[in-house]
């Protein structure tokens, strides 16, 4: 079930720094987000909807500075656009549910899917696992 909602009602649920990554397709610095280096048991949910995307199960320490995993949780609860901004061509990955921007997905990830999801703290809320 898709989630809309106005940008006023974005802007009044997330923080200013969640609203410019998820809604204005922003990037947080490199290894300034709260979970790039989090190893921790649990679930990344989407920061709009809450949406389970990533287990820990599947992050990784790609070096980048940014969250990494080799897969999501439900292929269907993310959602792949071409991205030809800051003159490079790279694949962008939103929430499928809420449309809120996650990062980028590259081709230089680990076994067994070859992939790396790399997404904005920002983007996510952390679960821990009980």
């Amino acid at each position: 079930m898709k989630i809309i909602k106005s940008d006023a009602q974005w802007q009044q649920e997330l923080t200013p720094e969640e609203y410019y990554v998820a809604r204005q397709k922003g990037t947080e610095r490199a290894f300034t987000g709260r979970y790039w280096d989090t190893f921790s048991a649990g679930i990344y949910r989407c920061v709009g909807c809450g949406t389970p995307l990533f287990s820990s199960d599947t992050k990784f320490d790609a070096g980048c500075g940014w969250p990494s995993y080799f897969e999501p949780i439900n292929p269907e609860h993310v959602r792949e656009e071409r991205d030809t901004s800051h003159g490079m061509v790279r694949t962008e990955i939103l929430c499928n549910i809420c449309d809120a921007h996650l990062g980028h997905v590259f081709p230089d990830g680990p076994p067994p899917t070859g992939l790396r999801y790399c997404i904005n703290s920002l983007s996510l809320r952390f679960e821990p696992a009980e």
